[in-house]
């Protein structure tokens, strides 16, 4: 008995699916039926959107009735005229110093970078020259030490 319940429910599940089957193909029938009848009668043909050719130069005489024409420029000239005049009365080139546009001192932005690698050299010079005098320190030779020092307080800088 076992055998026979497989059966009917292999039976049974073989019937469902041919029931779906033929419910899909009915319903799958109707769906184009329905758009084509709600837009149009059965005898009627499918109206198309017409094409519009922007770029496209057709070939067929029927379709270059639809390509549109090519857009024209406007004229801009009496536009440009007026904006050149308007701007002529406002800039007068004689008031106009061009002296006052240029910076008084051009390089201050190269001073301006190089002042910080001069103050690194300024703080090794000194530092060299300190070692120098230590070395002819240690040497014995006083009496040139102080000749050297008052030289130096003496030497103009370059600075001005």
């Amino acid at each position: 008995m076992v055998v026979l319940n497989k059966m009917d429910s292999v039976g049974n599940l073989e019937e469902q699916a041919l029931k779906r089957k033929e419910r899909l193909k009915s319903l799958k029938r109707k769906l184009p039926n329905e758009d084509t009848s709600s837009n149009t009668t059965k005898n009627e043909p499918i109206v198309l959107p017409k094409p519009k050719f922007r770029s496209y130069k057709p070939q067929d005489e029927t379709l270059q009735k639809e390509k549109i024409e090519d857009a024209q420029p406007s004229l801009v000239e009496a536009e440009v005229k007026d904006l050149v005049e308007a701007g002529k009365e406002k800039v007068i080139l004689q008031d106009l110093d061009i002296s006052s546009l240029a910076p008084r001192k051009p390089d201050w932005d190269l001073k301006r970078d190089v002042a910080k690698k001069l103050e690194k050299l300024e703080r090794r010079t000194q530092k060299a020259i300190a070692e120098l005098i230590w070395e002819r320190l240690k040497q014995g030779n006083e009496e040139n030490l102080s000749a050297m020092v008052t030289m130096n307080e003496n030497k103009p800088t370059d600075d001005d």
